[in-house]
């Protein structure tokens, strides 16, 4: 086999390069190679490795796809991996454009696979479960390209009778699939558009949980009497006391757990997506929850039943993915809490009123919440800001938590401040 240089190829070195008995590879660099077969056949093969995973692709043979031709297509490819997108899936629905076939499913599957990399694991299930419950077995099977306006109204309004809320979502996640068929030249125009002037109207939706003290006080109590598994009564006890989102808790992983710093560093992905800048890296802290003592203590049990896993809080069916969205939810429903007395996101609600009541300054209260700062670039990289005020803060929580599940005495939260 001929060797190969580290120089790039060119149309003369391609040219001359000759056939052997066996097929050999000419490195061109950034991840091409010019193969070159017994029988003379020529093909660009390209080389990625995307989310750990490598791959390859063929660009075509030589001399149909020059090898100018052939470059541009590595740097197309590079360039969608450098905006977080699946060099596969994209390509995949490439191939559907420039055949002008594909399914709505199909389509929408796809679309799928490119933007799950950038997805948290709940926003992918519930993407996933909408397509799949209220719009394919509609019109699933139906060439996209033919689906007309009226065809997803039908699918929407059947949606909205059951609820409002969940209609929207279905036409928000039609609407961009059908935007991206349109970019690929699948669709000659997007027929969602204005299809919610047609939708019952946006309700808003409060998140329910007590704010008067006795209220608050009851639902620790039953929270510490919880009889069911150990995993779910440590997620109703975390719940108010670290007060992040249910899908970040829910998602907790052990590798972002450390006991001995009393710490718990969330990477960019388990956060809520659309408040995080596109240009962040994937795998970055982008907030830190100060471990008060109690939740320590609780973690340490909690890891000698699950920490041979990936997650804190691991799916009794299947243990390589974290508890569902309803748990939780379930856990208090048994408990004789409805949805109007308190929900997993109010537990956020609950934290953030109290905490405010009691004088502890808004920036330390929206930093642990981790609402999203106006300054985009600065809400990334100081995650671990005011962390001594925090602490003291998370601590002066913790402690009164679990002075109100112990039948203390109700007393202001800044009264018990050290």
């Amino acid at each position: 086999m001929p060797k190969q240089g580290t120089s790039l190829l060119s149309d003369t070195s391609i040219k001359s390069a000759k056939p052997t008995t066996k097929t050999y590879h000419l490195r061109d660099g950034n991840g091409l190679w010019l193969v070159v077969e017994p029988s003379n056949r020529k093909w660009w093969k390209l080389r990625v490795v995307f989310a750990k995973k490598e791959n390859s692709f063929s660009l075509g043979e030589y001399p149909a796809v020059t090898l100018a031709a052939a470059r541009a297509e590595v740097l197309k490819v590079k360039g969608k991996m450098a905006a977080d997108i699946d060099p596969g899936a994209f390509r995949k629905m490439e191939k559907n454009r420039r055949t002008g076939e594909g399914s709505f499913e199909a389509v929408a599957r796809e679309w799928i696979e490119l933007k799950k990399p950038g997805w948290s694991p709940s926003h992918l299930e519930k993407t996933t479960t909408i397509l799949e419950k209220d719009v394919f077995p509609y019109i699933g099977s139906r060439t996209i390209g033919e689906i007309t306006p009226p065809e997803i109204l039908s699918v929407l309004k059947r949606v909205d009778v059951r609820t409002s809320v969940t209609a929207r979502k279905a036409y928000s996640t039609c609407r961009q699939v059908f935007l991206n068929a349109f970019a690929l030249g699948l669709v000659a125009t997007n027929p969602t558009e204005g299809l919610t002037a047609l939708l019952s109207p946006r309700r808003v939706k409060h998140m329910a949980a007590p704010t008067e003290l006795p209220e608050v006080a009851r639902l620790m109590r039953s929270i510490d009497s919880y009889t069911g598994t150990f995993p779910v009564r440590c997620a109703l006890i975390l719940s108010p006391l670290f007060f992040v989102r249910p899908g970040t808790l829910r998602g907790m992983e052990w590798a972002d757990v450390d006991l001995d710093r009393a710490e718990w560093r969330i990477p960019i992905e388990q956060l809520k997506r659309r408040q995080i800048d596109k240009d962040a890296r994937r795998g970055e802290v982008a907030l830190i929850v100060p471990l008060p003592r109690q939740a320590v203590a609780l973690l340490s049990q909690l890891r000698q039943l699950t920490g041979n896993g990936q997650f804190a809080f691991p799916g009794t069916k299947d243990r390589s993915k974290c508890i569902s969205d309803n748990t939780v939810r379930s856990a208090l429903r048994g408990m004789g809490f409805s949805n109007e007395d308190i929900t997993p996101h109010g537990f956020r609600h609950m934290a953030s009123t109290l905490l405010h009541e009691q004088g502890f300054p808004s920036h330390l209260i929206e930093k642990q919440l981790a609402h999203a700062d106006k300054n985009r670039i600065r809400a990334i990289y100081n995650h671990a800001e005011y962390m001594p005020e925090r602490r003291k803060m998370m601590q002066s929580w913790a402690d009164y938590l679990e002075g109100l599940s112990a039948g203390a005495k109700i007393i202001p939260l800044h009264s018990s401040m050290v």
